[in-house]
């Protein structure tokens, strides 16, 4: 993962001192920018998501998909009778980590 990107994901994940999204407009207004923000989100999201399965009693899982370093991550939801699941690199899944409330997934 490019260090620009982490070091944004980071940023806007700060709790204390997050990074303005419209007072740093020109930050993101470039490919690593965009990508540090969609990055950022898909975190929110699964954070939510997992929060939710922690709370309805699911569980969460995360484990090696294949030969390579991608990582699958499953999150089931008994209320729902669902399941999500979504593939992560070693750098996302440290930065999903990160974010306040998730805590350590492996």
């Amino acid at each position: 993962m490019d260090g620009f990107v982490r070091k944004l994901v980071l940023r806007l994940a700060d709790p204390g001192h997050p990074l303005s999204r419209n007072r740093h407009f020109h930050t993101f207004d470039n490919p690593e920018g965009r990508r540090a923000l969609t990055l950022y989100r898909r975190l929110l999201s699964l954070k939510a998501d997992l929060e939710q399965c922690r709370q309805e009693g699911g569980t969460a899982s995360v484990r090696r998909d294949g030969e390579g370093d991608a990582l699958k991550m499953e999150l089931t939801f008994d209320r729902l009778r669902g399941r999500r699941v979504a593939m992560l690199d070693p750098g996302e899944l440290e930065l999903l980590e990160a974010l306040p409330g998730v805590g350590r997934l492996r």
